[in-house]
C-alpha cells in the first residue's frame, strides 16, 4: 500500500500543481471512510482561499452530439493560448463494477496528453442524473491547483443538468441540426437552462442545415422569459473536425464572464451555489444516515415486502420508518 499523505503533503501538491498528489486527494475525497472524510473536509477547508479563479463551464447536449469530440478540440483552442484546462466528465457507470464505462482519457486521447490539460473521468455510480457527489470538490481542488478552466461534461440531456448548471457560471448546450425536428428529443427547461446553444457538425455539406436549425433554436429562444442576469442566450454554429466557429464560443463565454461581473450578478450567483451546496450536502448525509441506521435496516425489508404486496400504504410506510429513525436517534 501506498503511505498514507498528510493533510500538509496533500495541500502543497495541490498548490504546486502536482498531477499524482491531486489525483490522489481527488480519490481521497470520493473515499467513503470516515477517517478519509474527515481528512478530505480538512484539506478542502485548507485550499479554500486558492479557490474560485478558474472559468467554471458545464457542458451539455443529446446523445451523438459529439460532446467528448467537442470538448477535445474545445480544449485544445484554449491550451494553445496558454491556459491550463481540467474536464471533469461524469462517465455513466458499469452496474456491475461501478466504474466508468467510457473512459473519457481515451475518447479524448490528443487532449489527455497535453501537458496543460487534466482530464478526470469519474463513474456516476448511484447519483441522481449521473452527477457524482464530489464533483463541486473535485472542481475546487483543479482551481486550487492553477486550473484556468474547469469543464463538467455531463452523461447527456436528463437531470444531470439541473444539478451541473448550479455548480458552474455558464452552460453550454451542444445540439445537432438535421437530425429531425430541431426542437424534439430535448427538454424546454434544459433549453432555458442554456446560456449558449452550439449546433455541432456544421461540416461536410451539413452547413445549411447548420444554418437553419440556427434559426430555429434562436426563435426558440426569444420565447422565454428573460433570465436576471440580464444575458439573452445566443446560438452559433461549428465544427470540432474544421474548428470553425470553436473560438467564436470561448469569445461569448468571455463576454458572457466580463458582463456578469460587470453588474454584480456573477459573484452572488457564486454565493447562492455554496448555499445550494451546503443544503445539497445536508440531504445528501440525511438519506445516507438514515438507511445506515441499524434499525432502519433492521425493520426495512419486512416494511418493503409490505409495501410491494400492498399490504401498507407507501405514505405510511414511510412515516414509519421516519419515525423510527428519529425515535432512533433522540433515544
Amino acid at each position: 500500500m501506498r503511505k498514507r499523505l498528510s493533510k500538509e503533503e496533500y495541500v502543497a501538491g495541490v498548490l504546486e500543481g502536482n498531477r499524482m498528489i491531486l489525483s490522489r486527494a481527488i480519490t481521497l475525497i470520493e473515499s467513503q471512510l470516515d477517517t478519509d472524510k474527515a481528512l478530505a473536509r480538512e484539506v478542502l477547508e485548507t485550499l479554500l482561499p486558492h479557490t474560485g479563479n478558474s472559468v467554471r463551464l458545464g457542458i451539455t447536449g443529446v446523445p451523438g452530439v459529439g460532446k467528448s469530440t467537442f470538448i477535445e478540440t474545445f480544449g485544445k483552442h484554449l491550451t494553445n493560448q496558454g491556459k491550463k484546462i481540467a474536464v471533469l466528465a461524469i462517465d455513466p457507470s458499469s452496474q456491475i463494477s461501478k466504474g466508468s464505462i467510457l473512459g473519457d482519457k481515451t475518447r479524448m486521447e490528443e487532449l489527455s496528453r497535453d501537458p496543460l490539460a487534466y482530464i478526470r473521468p469519474s463513474p456516476a455510480g448511484i447519483s441522481l442524473g449521473g452527477v457524482t457527489h464530489k464533483t463541486r470538490e473535485t472542481m475546487l481542488l483543479c482551481e486550487a491547483a492553477g486550473f484556468e478552466v474547469i469543464i463538467i461534461e455531463t452523461v447527456g440531456v436528463g437531470q444531470s443538468e439541473t444539478f451541473v448548471h448550479g455548480m458552474v457560471d455558464f452552460f453550454l448546450l451542444l445540439m445537432l441540426a438535421g437530425a429531425g425536428d430541431e426542437l424534439q428529443g430535448i427538454k424546454k427547461g434544459i433549453m432555458e437552462m442554456a446560456d449558449l446553444v452550439a449546433i455541432t457538425k456544421s461540416d461536410s455539406g451539413n452547413e445549411l442545415q447548420a444554418r437553419q436549425a440556427k434559426v430555429s433554436y434562436e426563435n426558440a429562444l426569444h420565447l422565454f422569459p428573460a433570465s436576471g442576469s440580464g444575458w439573452y442566450p445566443k446560438v452559433l454554429t461549428c465544427s470540432a473536425v474544421t474548428q470553425t466557429g470553436i473560438d467564436d464560443i470561448w469569445k461569448t463565454i468571455l463576454s458572457h464572464r466580463e458582463l456578469l461581473q460587470q453588474n454584480g450578478y456573477f459573484f452572488n450567483n457564486r454565493k447562492q451555489q455554496n448555499l445550494a451546496w451546503m443544503h445539497d450536502f445536508i440531504k445528501q448525509t440525511l438519506e445516507e444516515r438514515f438507511y445506515q441506521n441499524p434499525q432502519i435496516q433492521q425493520e426495512l425489508s419486512s416494511i418493503e415486502s409490505a409495501v410491494t404486496e400492498g399490504q401498507k400504504l407507501p405514505i405510511k410506510a414511510a412515516l414509519e420508518l421516519l419515525k423510527l429513525f428519529e425515535k432512533s436517534i433522540y433515544s
